[in-house]
């Protein structure tokens, strides 16, 4: 099984990590749209105003463009360290035991903008861009990143994949189609015993159910499977209520 997950737009700043080597990055065919994302964002950080406007920051906001600004020089963390906020709160990857960490680092793919999925464990610096930004020199971001994306995965050749992503940044590399895959959405049952989507909580359940993931291991290939799994460790995980082909819902 392939976990998809999106990032965050906070992130912890520093790190201790060698600066970022795009040859020890996961899918290693998404070295060229890496290369050209990072050299504009460095381009872009020179003129400080300009950066500001092309990324939609505050002034208290603007620290990132020096972020930006030492891409390839910075010191880095894990990927599933440097970003914070309600689901990698919840994640808490910080407080995994050593297996847990590894079958991260194994299993899931965080998809940042600068760099395409990573690995939880590959080393990145910190950065701001998020998915709809238009960078000046480059194509749209989902035209630069999709079918490259998408082709890097499809050569990855994982059995199963679960796609965590916000709709944002699975437009950023959709999931090949001869892979088995599901779009997992977060819902509750209001007052009426409606099915409504959930926003904040939407991303501590991934959070959540992802660290209960990475704590069993479980060997998952299909959607069924990860089902079972589910109803065996506490969670309710059924196919969409909505009817949509591909998709499940985590019920909380």
């Amino acid at each position: 099984m392939l976990i998809l997950l999106p990032p965050s737009e906070t992130k912890r700043v520093g790190g201790a990590g060698a600066p970022l080597a795009l040859d020890g990055l996961a899918l290693p065919h998404l070295r060229p749209q890496r290369e050209a994302v990072i050299d504009a964002l460095v381009a872009l950080s020179a003129d400080e105003d300009e950066a500001a406007r092309v990324l939609k920051l505050s002034a208290r906001q603007r620290d990132d463009i020096a972020h930006n600004a030492a891409l390839r020089t910075a010191a880095t963390l894990p990927a599933v360290d440097r970003y914070t906020g309600v689901l990698f709160d919840a994640l808490d990857a910080g407080t995994l035991p050593a297996p847990a960490r590894r079958w991260l680092g194994a299993h899931a793919l965080i998809h940042s903008a600068p760099f395409g999925p990573v690995s939880a464990l590959d080393a990145v610096p910190a950065y701001r861009l998020a998915a709809g930004t238009s960078l000046p020199g480059l194509p749209p971001l989902r035209r630069l990143w999709a079918d490259a994306v998408t082709a890097a995965l499809a050569a990855a050749g994982p059995g199963f994949v679960l796609d965590l992503r916000s709709e944002a940044y699975a437009a950023l590399g959709p999931v090949p189609a001869g892979i088995r895959s599901a779009y997992l959405r977060v819902v509750t049952h209001d007052s009426g015993g409606a099915v409504r989507a959930l926003n904040h909580f939407n991303k501590h359940a991934k959070g959540a159910f992802v660290r209960a993931l990475a704590l069993s291991r479980p060997r998952v290939a299909t959607g069924a499977a990860l089902q079972r799994w589910a109803g065996g460790h506490g969670w309710t995980l059924r196919p969409s209520a909505s009817g949509a082909a591909g998709e499940l819902d985590l019920v909380v």
